[in-house]
């Protein structure tokens, strides 16, 4: 397995990618779920209890930089040859964007134009929000796996 991330991210482009993707979503996630605070300026901050939260977002973080880099290699490589490129993709988007369910500002705004649905939604959110983030990680890890047998087949990496 460390065979295919050494041939994917010897490539310079891809390791700038998944620094890239790395960041932005770690800051993101984190500006989200309210542990960074830009105001009166840059704070971190973890409340006690809330350390799970945080590292699911730092290990979905950690999983989607290294998963969507991969995959971008794997469609550059199957457009050169007449294979169709499967559900993988489809699962580490599906995962990151899974991780982002977070009840901070922007999705309590989100949901409470809505109406009463959207306090459902908010509720449910709010509830169900570290089995989400739990659920998308083992996406991105089964894609991850599945990503890395695609490359050993088709790039022939031994």
């Amino acid at each position: 397995m460390t065979h295919a991330l050494k041939f994917v991210f010897s490539n310079y482009a891809y390791l700038v990618l998944a620094s890239v993707l790395f960041i932005t979503m770690l800051f993101g996630l984190l500006f989200l779920s309210e542990y960074i605070f830009l105001e009166p300026y840059l704070i971190g901050h973890i409340a006690p209890g809330m350390e799970l939260g945080f590292t699911l977002i730092v290990i979905l973080t950690m999983l989607s930089a290294v998963v969507i880099p991969m995959n971008i290699y794997r469609i550059n490589i199957l457009k050169k040859s007449k294979r169709k490129v499967t559900g993988s993709v489809f699962g580490s988007f599906v995962g990151s964007v899974a991780g982002v369910c977070s009840c901070g500002p922007i999705g309590f705004a989100v949901f409470s134009t809505f109406g009463s649905v959207g306090a459902t939604g908010l509720a449910f959110l709010t509830n169900y929000e570290l089995p989400i983030r739990i659920a998308a990680i083992a996406l991105l890890a089964v894609t991850y796996f599945t990503t890395v047998k695609s490359l050993k087949i088709e790039c022939k990496i031994i």
